[in-house]
């Protein structure tokens, strides 16, 4: 059954307790589609070493490329905030916009239409089949929160933003805030 709770547009805050999953741990994932078939989504917070110009010579641009999650890590995927500029975009919430025509994309890139603050480029996605998400909510992996910086998270600077994400939970999360990736390091 499909959790009323979830809605894309959400964040998933990576719960603590995941620890050791390279993948997850400590990840903020902006949920792009959530529906009775699964769910997708793409970490947020996770900068690659690649800019897209790496990746694609033929743009002009030094935009990071973000682990979008492990599935797929052979596709480019963007999410951006401007269909007035991307024709066949489709909306995620809060006036965030999934894909487009990428030629136009590229060319807005090159003549300086398009900046960091606009789109964010992602290397793979994260997807669940029908009911993984919501049982996994169930185990405790994820912490549901609203994406209260709606269309300006994809210019949000990502170094600390889990240990924002969950300082503003607050309660029992603050203890999380200050501990090292691996505790167990510790």
């Amino acid at each position: 059954m499909i959790s009323e709770k979830l809605k894309k547009g959400h964040l998933l805050i990576a719960e603590p307790s995941i620890i050791g999953d390279l993948s997850f741990n400590r990840s903020v994932i902006l949920l792009a589609d959530h529906n009775k078939e699964g769910s997708i989504g793409f970490i947020i917070n996770k900068p690659l070493k690649y800019t897209i110009n790496d990746l694609i010579p033929e743009i002009d641009a030094n935009f990071k490329i973000y682990n979008g999650g492990p599935v797929e890590q052979d596709n480019l995927y963007f999410i951006h905030n401007i269909p007035e500029l991307i024709p066949n975009s489709v909306e995620i919430s809060n006036g965030i916009y999934w894909g487009g025509d990428f030629e136009s994309t590229k060319d807005l890139i090159n003549d300086g239409s398009i900046s960091k603050n606009n789109i964010r480029f992602f290397l793979g996605y994260t997807g669940w089949d029908e009911n993984q998400l919501e049982n996994e909510m169930q185990g405790n992996s994820w912490i549901i929160a609203d994406n209260n910086y709606k269309n300006k998270i994809i210019g949000k600077s990502t170094t600390h933003f889990w240990k924002e994400q969950i300082i503003e939970l607050g309660g029992d999360y603050l203890i999380w805030s200050n501990a090292p990736e691996n505790p167990y390091l510790n």
